[in-house]
């Protein structure tokens, strides 16, 4: 009995290490209902970096993305003008909590995508990988970004 119970402990310790694991820069961690994620993120912070964006990309690795960080809400637009990849879009307000997708955003479409009002963060994955994982409104992003005394899902919880 020891050692089963021994074993179901270590099948424990990996998800308890992940919900406690440190925020990073180059990490951002997402949970909804029945699942969670992590991707290797680049931060977009700037104005001139928001610009770039992932355009002029060939490719964007499974698990990465483009964080879009703004110095506070407001009602963001994006387009793919030179976007060489499709791509989905989660939108969050201050909280880190999404509160749109735009799924499959068409490689050089400029239609403009309205993130809608009071977003504050902008996540961009292939296309496709919201739906897959069940990324949706009311979904939590982590990020060191997101002020701990104002996320949904602060760093240090």
């Amino acid at each position: 009995m020891k050692g089963a119970l021994a074993g179901l402990c270590l099948l424990a310790l990996p998800g308890t290490a992940w919900a406690e694991a440190a925020c990073a820069p180059t990490r951002l961690d997402l949970r909804w209902d029945g699942g969670h994620e992590s991707f290797a993120v680049e931060v977009a912070d700037d104005a001139g970096e928001r610009a770039q964006g992932l355009m002029f990309r060939t490719e964007l690795a499974p698990a990465s993305g483009m964080l879009f960080v703004y110095d506070s809400p407001k009602r963001p637009s994006f387009w793919m003008k030179n976007t060489l990849i499709p791509l989905d879009m989660v939108f969050a307000d201050a909280t880190g909590t999404v509160t749109r997708v735009h799924a499959d955003a068409v490689p050089g479409d400029l239609t403009p995508i309205d993130g809608g009002e009071g977003v504050q963060f902008v996540l961009e994955i292939n296309a496709g990988l919201a739906g897959k994982l069940g990324i949706a409104p009311g979904t939590v992003l982590r990020h060191p970004a997101i002020p701990a005394a104002t996320a949904a899902w602060p760093c240090n919880g």
